[in-house]
Parts: C-alpha cells; structure tokens; sequence
C-alpha cells in the first residue's frame, strides 16, 4: 500500500527527502531550485525484473479471467510489458502474453535482426515472410499453447484489422477485450512509477515558473511555448506547455485564432514532460497585470474545487464522486450546473500516456485504489472572455491523496505557492 505519510512525513517537496526514491536517484544535485540543470542525469531506468513482474502480474489477471492468451501490440502496452518500442505501420507485429510461460513474438521477417535487438534473448520469435498471412501465426501460438480453441484477448489499442484477421483465420477462437488485464495491472503504479511523475510533474512546474518570468506585452504564445519547451530541455527532458491568451483560455484546448499578450490577459498553459516514460500533466492560469475581480474570483472557486476534490480521494471512494465534489463547489458558486462553465470530467488516469484509464467523471462507479495516479484539474470557461483551470497530478494513497511535483497553487498571483 502507498502511504501518504510515506510521502510527507520526511517534510519539504524535495523528491529526493522521499525514502522510496532514494535507489532511484542520487539526490543532492536533483532539486536545487535556484539554479536550472539537467534533474534526470541520475535517475535509474526500470529492471528487467521490473517487468517479468508485470508479465507475472498479467498472468494472474489472465488466469482469474479465462483468458489464454493476451496480445499486445505497438503502442504504450507493448512498452509496459515488455520495454519494446517500435512504430506502427501495417504490418501485423506484438507479443503474446501467455499463462505458460514468456511472451511469444510474431513480426515481420525483414525486421527479424531489429526485434532481435530488443526482445530478451529467452523470447520466441515467430517471423512471418511477405507473402504470408501474420494472423495464422498469432493462431499458431494459440494452438501450440493448446488454446486453439480458447479464449485470446486483445489489448484495447489493437487495430480494427488485426481483429478481423485474426477472427478469419479462427473462428473457433473467442477473441476478448484484453483493458481487463492492461488496465488492471497499469491502473496501479509501484513505488518507481511514482516516483518517475513525481520528478516529471516538479520539472514541469518549474519549467512554467520560468517562462512566467518572461511574459511581456505583445509575446505569442508559441514565444512562451518555446521558453518552457527550452527550460524543460535544460532540465534534461523533453516537455511542452500549449499556452493560450486572453479569450482563448476559455476554450479548454485552445483556440485557433492567432493572439498576442496584452494587459489584463488571462495566461493558461497546460502541458507536460515525461521521466523515463512516465507523464506529468500540468495546467497554470495566471494574469498578466492585474487581474478583474471577475477573474480573482473565478480562480479562487476552481481552487476550491480542485483542493476539495484532493481532500475526498481515498481509496473505496467512487470515481464519479471525486468529480461530484469538485462539481458542486462550482454549480454552488453559481457558475451553471452540469457542464455549462465546468465543462468536462475533473480528471483523468495518467502513467505512460498522458490521458489513460481510469477516469474521474460521472457515471464511473469504479472504486479508488492505492497507487492509482490522476489529474484533477477543475475548471470556469466563459466565452469571449476567459478561462481559468488549475491542474495538478496526484497519487492515491491508503490515507489521502498525495499531490505530484508539489508547488501547489496558493492564489491568483501564487501559481506555484509562496516561494
């Protein structure tokens, strides 16, 4: 279980105080405010154990489930089982996870020598030429697994074709939506995981109080983008913030039409890096000059939301109810009911993909578990005049919800607490 007094009771946000960090990284050069430099140099990469773990962890999930066989093919599952990155194109390529034993591979033969180069030495490689059909491979296994006629699960980022490839080679062969299994063991981070967003989400904080730093009349957003594009590389990453002025803050993804910055503007950005994979997912409002009371009010509301949200996460609670919460200061506040200024869910899964399973949003009556990682991220959208959302990542934890990266907002003109 992840404790939240496992993350607080050292005191401070430095990630390096964190007892589970300490084998991850060599702190003392990780976290020194004052001066930029690069944060990741010693940070250490997931075991090979660390994924047999999963695999292993797959395996259970199958067994518990009926399932025989899990394929999984390009895309962030494939990297989280087995650490294997590689493009997709049309042809049919993945690994079959299996409750026998490793994953069994079917790739196209003339990139044998390059699956070589970074499937594990003990995994079986099945290359298809191109004249043959990839999909009577993926049966093959399934036959010599004696589950010819078994239950086979797809990871959800499966393409449309290799489902009905599959079906046609072997109709006698049930084919099963796999998010039981990708979910069920991504849905929960390890100590690592955590740690990873932990540092991803600080790099991202501190790369926004820089470019805020910067912000001066008649500046694009693409100049801001490009200072918090560069802070982030000189921090040892690669990681964006999509900034947007004025009355385009009040289109929760940014409007098309060209601006620049002017006094009075509200200033929104939202964006991320990653740390060995592992996503950080960040949204600031501030004001460039004086902000309206219109405009103080509404942000100290969605901070009300976000905070009161934060307090209701703990495991056995309901996902729709941290949304509830959240929701509620709003529709109190008197900005609409529904989705009329707060116009999306409060939050969504994030690990390996920015936007993942599971959600916080109405109707999702999924119980909250410890090591589950969400944002939750509030917000008031007025059109023709401004939006404000604030967000933040956190980690559930056996008594609370812990917030990622620290540097939490304090008011309007405090995006990153008092510091």
């Amino acid at each position: 279980m992840v404790s939240r007094r496992h993350f607080l009771k050292m005191g401070g946000l430095s990630i390096s105080t964190f007892g589970f960090v300490n084998s991850l990284f060599s702190a003392p050069r990780l976290l020194q405010e004052k001066k930029l430099e690069n944060m990741v140099l010693d940070v250490k990469p997931l075991s090979p154990q660390d994924f047999e773990a999963r695999v292993e962890k797959a395996q259970s999930l199958m067994v518990a489930h009926n399932i025989d066989g899990l394929f999984v093919s390009g895309g962030s599952d494939l990297v989280y089982f087995t650490n294997v990155n590689w493009f997709v194109s049309e042809r049919t390529f993945g690994a079959i996870l299996n409750r026998k034993g490793k994953p069994i591979w079917v790739w196209p033969a003339f990139e044998l020598e390059g699956a070589k180069e970074m499937i594990p030495k003990d995994h079986e490689i099945r290359s298809w030429e191109e004249d043959e059909n990839p999909f009577k491979f993926i049966v093959g296994v399934m036959k010599d697994l004696g589950a010819g006629s078994g239950r086979l699960a797809l990871g959800p980022m499966t393409r449309s074709f290799i489902l009905y490839g599959i079906r046609d080679a072997a109709p006698g062969l049930e084919l099963v939506n796999g998010a039981v299994v990708t979910e069920g063991c991504r849905g929960i981070k390890t100590e690592k995981e955590i740690a990873y967003m932990e540092l991803a989400n600080k790099i991202t904080k501190l790369a926004y109080r820089e470019g805020f730093k910067q912000l001066h009349g008649g500046m694009s957003p693409g100049d801001l983008a490009s200072i918090i594009t560069t802070t982030h590389q000189q921090m040892g990453v690669s990681g964006t913030g999509g900034p947007q002025f004025g009355p385009s803050t009040a289109f929760p993804h940014g409007s098309r039409v060209p601006r620049t910055l002017h006094t009075g503007d509200a200033v929104m950005v939202d964006g991320g890096c990653s740390v060995e994979g592992y996503r950080s997912d960040v949204t600031r409002t501030v004001v460039f000059g004086n902000p309206s009371d219109k405009m103080k009010t509404a942000w100290n509301i969605v901070k009300k939301a976000q905070s009161e949200a934060l307090k209701a996460v703990r495991p056995g609670v309901a996902c729709e109810e941290i949304d509830r919460v959240a929701r509620k200061v709003i529709e109190d506040a008197g900005y609409g009911s529904g989705y009329k200024y707060f116009a999306h869910r409060l939050g969504h899964g994030i690990g390996l993909d920015g936007h993942e399973y599971p959600y916080l949003v109405n109707g999702n009556t999924l119980k909250l578990q410890s090591g589950m990682t969400f944002s939750d991220e509030p917000g008031i959208y007025i059109y023709g005049e401004f939006g404000i959302r604030l967000e933040d990542c956190f980690v559930v934890t056996e008594d609370g919800g812990h917030l990622l990266g620290g540097m939490e907002s304090a008011a309007i003109g405090l995006p990153f607490g008092k510091q």
